[in-house]
This record gives C-alpha cells, structure tokens and sequence, in this order.
C-alpha cells in the first residue's frame, strides 16, 4: 500500500510521537506493511510514545543479497526503538526498527492526539491480531519451525539498488543531521585512500605511509584483516562464560586475526573491519546471544556456541565499501575468544 500523505521531512534530534494502534493499522496492507516495509507485531508497545529520531532511514545497507546500498523513502530510526524479539520466537539479533513517517507525528505539531485519519475507525481495517500472524510466513503459522518475517528479512523488497557512485546519499548524510560534513568528508578520503591502495603496486608501502600519517595525529592505523587460520582448518575458541554487565576488553587486531579463516569467521560468526576500531577498548556485556533469525532464510538459527553482544558498539558504517554513513547501526556479534575479561575497578 503506498502511502499517499506528505512526508514530515524528519531530521535527526527531532521529536516526534508514534501514532496510536489504530492510526497506523489504517496503514497497513494485508501483509501488515507500508510500502513493502513490515510493521511488526513489537512495534506497537510504542504508541502513543514521545521519542527521539536518532537517524534518518534514507539508506541502509543489504544482507540479503549483498547487493550493497540500498535506498528507503520516508523513514527513520528512533531512539531506544529496537526490537526484541518478542513476537518473533526470542529472536535475540536486537534490530533496530524502521518506522515509516505516516507512522509518526511531529511533537510539536498542533495537531490534536485524537486519531487524525477517520478511516482508522472504518471496517476492514487490519487488525492487532492479524499484524501478529503475518509474523509467520503464509502457510508456517502454526508450524513449530516456522519461517519468520520482520523487516531484517523483508528489508530488500522495501528498498531499491543505492549505487555508491549516486553523491547525492552522502549529502543527504549530512543534510538529514545523521552526520556532520566533517565526519562524511573524512571517511570519504579514507575510502579513495583504501581504493589507492588496492590499485597497482606498492600496497605494503602505501599502508605504512598511512599508519605512520595516522600515528602523528592519533588515528587508527589501517583497518585490514589478515587471517591467519588456513582454509580448512578449524578455528580456535575459548569459553569465558561471560555474563551480562561484566567489563571486557576488545582484543587487539593481531591477537583476533590468529582465530579466523579468509572469509573472516570463527566458527561461523563473521569478524569484519567496522569492529577493528573497536580492539584495544573496554565495554560492558549487554547480552548473550543463543539464537537468531537468519536474514535470508527467515529461520529461527540456534548457536552452538553463543556469542557476545556489547553495550554501544554496532556498525558504524566507517570503513565498508558500498555502505559507507550507513545510518542502520547493526549489532555486532563478538566470539569470547576476541575478549579479554577485565576486573571491574
């Protein structure tokens, strides 16, 4: 269903408040989405909220098809607004939520809190219910291992191809207040400078010349991953049993380099440069994480070994190419073998 009201032209720090159950239902196709966008079952304890945009959705990044940027209309990202996985098994990835501007009103705006849109009340109206079972995919709603929706899986249909040549994303960058001209100048300098050292000779020499530039002005060095666990043979773990609230410290990139294979992995969970930035550092254990909803496939996936989530560290969207400003902010997942635990002081 298209959405045919003026966008609110949202940027990032303003407020906005999540429109009632009933107005956003009057949204919603027989699918439970806007736009191919999903409104998920999660989403509704936050009607009626008084909350911050923490970033515009303008873009995001695909993990689906690995096609690279993709560009999203009319929506944004909102403090605090994460999923967990209530309604969908215990899913424990954490998403951040899309929410679509027909779905919000200004705080500001004197427009009465009374449901805006008569035809919210009007029969036929998608209803609660029907938004929780279109959590399941048609014809596995009463399976014990269903195929589950939300808007990580459903992410490429609600989204159109970004090429990274196309300026305008990064502009956009800046002018939505996601980030500022300074930082978006920076980390596209960087990316030419990754793209010079990739072309033609002297790739040693160009890297040193960086980190010496870098060492001078306090920055971090050149993020690249060198594994150093051959095809084939299995990766080292180890168990530290961490629990939530616990202080650890990042592992250096050396030490995390010696644990996973050429594609990046230890033991099936990806290690890639947006988490070199994060070595040396301490943070606080926010969770751990037994079991996801695969992206692709929509499947409920349990992990035979658990895996890490830290307070405040997600992808920054910094260093990859196809995706760089990436406003999206995914979790990144951390195998205790690439921490150290640290005595509280």
């Amino acid at each position: 269903m298209p959405d045919s009201r003026p966008p609110l032209g949202l940027r990032a720090g303003d407020w906005v408040i999540v429109r009632s159950k009933e107005e956003i239902l009057s949204t919603l196709d027989e699918n439970a989405c806007l736009e191919r966008l999903p409104f998920q079952p999660e989403m509704l304890a936050f009607c009626g909220r008084r909350m911050q945009v923490a970033k515009v959705a303008h873009k995001t990044c695909d993990n689906i098809k690995k096609t690279g940027g993709r560009r999203m209309h009319a929506a944004v990202h909102l403090e605090g607004g994460r999923c967990d996985g209530a309604q969908h098994g215990g899913c424990q990835a954490d998403c951040v939520f899309f929410w679509k501007e027909a779905w919000l009103r200004r705080a500001d705006s004197a427009e009465s809190a009374a449901p805006a849109w008569p035809a919210a009340a009007a029969a036929g109206v998608i209803s609660e219910e029907l938004v929780q079972i279109r959590a399941r995919a048609r014809g596995s709603e009463t399976s014990d291992d269903p195929t589950w929706v939300c808007q990580t899986t459903a992410l490429y249909d609600a989204t159109e191809l970004l090429p990274w040549w196309d300026l305008r994303q990064y502009v956009r960058d800046v002018t939505s207040g996601n980030h500022s001209a300074w930082h978006m100048t920076k980390i596209l300098i960087a990316a030419t400078y990754r793209k010079f050292v990739a072309f033609g000779p002297g790739y040693s020499v160009k890297i040193k010349a960086y980190n010496a530039f870098q060492s001078l002005v306090g920055g971090k060095p050149f993020p690249e991953v060198k594994a150093q666990v051959k095809p084939g043979d299995k990766t080292p773990t180890e168990i530290l049993n961490l629990q939530v609230g616990e202080l650890v410290e990042v592992r250096s990139g050396d030490e995390i380099d010696a644990t996973i294979t050429p594609d990046g992995k230890n033991r099936g969970m990806r290690y890639d440069m947006e988490m070199r930035k994060y070595s040396g550092h301490r943070y606080r254990v926010q969770m751990r994480v037994d079991k996801l909803i695969d992206e692709k496939t929509g499947k409920m996936v349990p992990m035979k070994n658990p895996c890490i989530q830290l307070e405040n560290v997600y992808c920054r969207a910094e260093c990859t190419d196809r995706r760089l400003g990436c406003p999206r902010a995914s979790n990144t997942y951390w195998r205790e073998i690439w921490l150290r635990r640290v005595e509280s002081p």
